[in-house]
């Protein structure tokens, strides 16, 4: 695909674009396109206009992802500012961008006295990307929390979807492949804004003690199996610290991989894979990627 047989933009679109420095373990190939929608008509043209067989995805805080070395096919659309606002749409709901952070979600419902959405704080990630996976922490997750969102299909039209129809399981959404979330309305429940702040506290200082945040890392890597919690089974197979190449198994959280400096996105998924085979051997247990992998290796 060229310049010339792509569909006109308002925003910004870039052939050949670097995503490591977009994402959290900064390492991965390129994005054959990289698309900044200016607004959502944009986004909407865009998609209508674009060869139906071009795949599309969406890309977030890129904190879930891995991106394969080979790099991305297609079109990543990112949001950007224009997708970023959170806003009071009705006494205890709250009108959130596809690219608003789960840190300024929770801080708004925390101004505006609306608790219930104190665990937002410690997702690392747009809204658009914890509405696709159903994301949590902390005993709550967005399904707890959403009513309805609106979601441009990939053929560019727009639709409203009620969480019913979101088809929400542990850690996934029913959306189809190349719809992206612009917005989602989020309910919580009447609170008062020092103990709302107390308990996000609460939530950042726990997150800190026990993950690795100061590291190149992807959050959870595995989902956690019934009965089970992953860093558990990652850490009796004998895996905490395992290293592969530049990919590490943090010694803090064994449920995060980490790039200590040198990794490539090969290295990272290989060293998952590894301490997949360890864990079924071990314990019996078959985990499954919380992660995202994208792209060709």
């Amino acid at each position: 695909m060229t310049t010339a047989t792509m569909p006109r933009v308002r925003g910004k679109l870039t052939a050949n674009a670097p995503l490591a420095p977009l994402v959290w373990f900064k390492s991965g190939g390129n994005a054959e396109w990289l698309f900044e929608p200016a607004d959502l008509a944009d986004l909407q043209d865009f998609l209508r206009d674009l060869g139906p067989s071009v795949p599309v995805m969406a890309l977030g805080l890129g904190s879930n992802l891995i991106v394969r070395d080979g790099g991305v096919p297609g079109v990543v659309v990112r949001l950007g500012k224009a997708f970023a606002q959170v806003d009071k749409a009705d006494d205890l709901i709250l009108a959130c961008g596809g690219g608003a952070s789960g840190i300024l979600v929770s801080s708004t419902a925390r101004d505006n006295g609306i608790a219930g959405m104190e665990f937002l704080r410690s997702i690392p990630g747009t809204v658009g990307g914890f509405a696709r996976m159903n994301g949590g922490a902390y005993g709550a997750e967005v399904k707890d929390v959403m009513t309805d969102c609106d979601v441009v299909l990939r053929s560019g039209e727009l639709v409203t979807l009620p969480v019913a129809e979101m088809g929400y399981t542990y850690r996934h959404s029913a959306l189809p492949e190349g719809a992206i979330v612009v917005a989602a309305r989020f309910r919580g429940r009447a609170g008062d804004p020092p103990s709302i702040q107390a308990e996000m506290d609460r939530i950042a200082a726990a997150r800190e003690a026990s993950q690795p945040l100061r590291s190149k890392t992807g959050g959870s890597t595995f989902k956690n199996p019934d009965g089970h919690k992953a860093w558990e089974l990652v850490d009796r197979a004998g895996c905490r610290g395992m290293t592969l190449g530049g990919a590490q198994v943090s010694e803090k959280h064994t449920n995060f991989l980490i790039n200590t400096g040198t990794a490539i996105s090969s290295d990272i998924e290989a060293l998952g894979e590894m301490v997949r085979d360890k864990v079924r051997q071990t314990s019996g247990v078959d985990l499954q990627w919380e992660i995202q992998r994208v792209g060709q290796p």
